[in-house]
């Protein structure tokens, strides 16, 4: 018998929720799956908390294994893997294993005195089958994350913990996840591109699946000039230097006056410093870039700017390493503006004053996440009140996506629906209206004419 994959490293590829086999047969499993729905597996309660529970046991019992391959496969520091998905994630499990029951509660429909003796009210039921389809980024939390309110998991890497015919793993790629999209599913949550989104949408049209996405985007910063430059601008390094930056509300650029654009770098650099006495490449605490590929890309990006590099810039492709950079003076129409960058690159575009920064942001695509640093309630108000994106954070980065209770999603092309803890549980939930009409009724009806 040959030995079973690492977890993490099977989770680490692009792909979660059906099965890995040998030869894939994607009817086979949607019809196993469908079966075991079907037979009622997770309708009650106590059996989704059961899978729950032994979502968090298979996170739990592997956490050193999981922390090891992430320092295999992304170069990831002990302290991010721990933060970022380990942890994240079996809270996760924690508050939908308490919950659950409240999530899952009938719900009476508002008083009505006309309609009251109809005893309406809202069923809160499962939609069926659905497809979750996940990045290599933060494999553990965008893949096992959406699942736990679901009662689903993994079930091939580590048979004990999961039932295997309600939650399947798929272990591959664009030929495997067009052969999952032929087919009929109750509802797709796919996080990646806006490009390969398009891909997604457009299949899932053909069987009417339903689709929510969770995308990204060029998530900008605007900083006030008197704000706690020394507190922003380690909340700002640290958004954008965790994970090498591949994080899709990473800050991805700066705007800020142009008279206030030095001492901002400077600020940044300092940051830089405290956080990397030495250099970055030797350093335990940095992760590298996940392939060649994404490199080569985010280096042809740095190599092509017409701004001027304020520090780092050192790049070596063998140990797929890419300095935390500065790159100040970029204009809007740079290299490093065509795309999001997700990589350890940060412009800074100097602004005439805060109406041009919003300008700015306006006239691009709505980001997943915008950021502002000021301590001026007028300043915040202004640009969040003038600008849209799918979430709006003064004084922090990164940190929304954990807080309990705030939903996670995009607006427009950084994603549609919204999830994490309830918020995902809605997404894959079917508000079912029921109402039980009495006899007599229709002895007070109204005639129809």
């Amino acid at each position: 018998m040959s030995t079973p994959p690492n977890p993490c490293t099977l989770l680490s590829m692009r792909y979660l929720k059906c099965v890995f086999q040998p030869r894939f047969s994607g009817n086979q499993i949607h019809a196993t799956l469908r079966n075991g729905f079907r037979a009622g597996k997770l309708r009650s309660i106590e059996a989704r908390k059961a899978q729950i529970l032994q979502l968090a046991y298979l996170l739990q019992d592997n956490y050193e294994r999981f922390k090891q391959s992430f320092a295999s496969d992304l170069g990831r520091p002990s302290l991010e893997t721990a933060f970022l998905e380990l942890d994240s994630t079996i809270s996760d499990c924690k508050i939908a294993y308490d919950r659950v029951d409240r999530w899952a509660r009938t719900e009476r429909a508002p008083f009505n005195i006309n309609f009251a003796a109809f005893r309406p009210v809202i069923r809160k039921e499962p939609k069926g089958v659905v497809l979750s389809i996940s990045p290599f980024n933060y494999p553990l939390w965008l893949a096992l994350g959406p699942m736990a309110p679901l009662a689903a998991g993994n079930a091939f890497l580590i048979p004990k913990y999961m039932d295997s015919d309600v939650v399947r793993v798929v272990y591959g790629a664009v030929p495997e996840t067009t052969k999952l999209l032929e087919l009929p599913w109750d509802h797709i949550l796919y996080t990646g591109s806006g490009r390969v989104a398009k891909i997604v949408c457009a299949a899932a049209a053909k069987t009417l699946s339903p689709v929510s996405l969770e995308l990204g985007g060029k998530s900008p910063v605007v900083i006030d000039p008197n704000c706690d430059l020394k507190t922003a601008a380690k909340r700002i390094m640290w958004g954008k230097c965790v994970n090498a930056g591949q994080t899709c509300v990473a800050p991805d650029y700066i705007l800020v006056q142009e008279d206030g654009m030095d001492t901002v770098v400077k600020a940044l650099k300092e940051a830089h410093d405290e956080f990397y006495p030495s250099d970055p490449a030797a350093s335990p605490d940095f992760s590298h870039i996940v392939n060649n590929s994404h490199f080569n890309r985010i280096k042809g990006l740095l190599d092509k700017t017409s701004g001027t590099i304020a520090f780092g810039g050192q790049t070596d492709e063998a140990k797929l390493f890419i300095a935390p950079t500065v790159v100040h003076s970029v204009k809007g129409e740079d290299s490093l503006m065509s795309e999001e960058l997700f990589g350890p690159i940060l412009p800074v575009i100097p602004v005439k004053n805060l109406d041009e920064a919003i300008k700015f942001i306006n006239d691009r695509d709505h980001p997943l996440a915008l950021y502002v640093f000021s301590q001026d309630a007028s300043f915040k108000n202004k640009v969040f009140d003038n600008t849209q994106s799918g979430s709006a954070v003064a004084n922090d980065t990164l940190v929304h996506c954990a807080l309990d209770g705030l939903p996670f999603g995009g607006i427009g092309p950084s994603g549609s629906g919204y999830h994490t803890q309830k918020y995902t549980f809605d997404m894959f939930t079917h508000l079912r209206a029921s109402l039980d009409s009495p006899s007599w009724s229709a002895l007070s009806m109204p005639a129809i004419p």
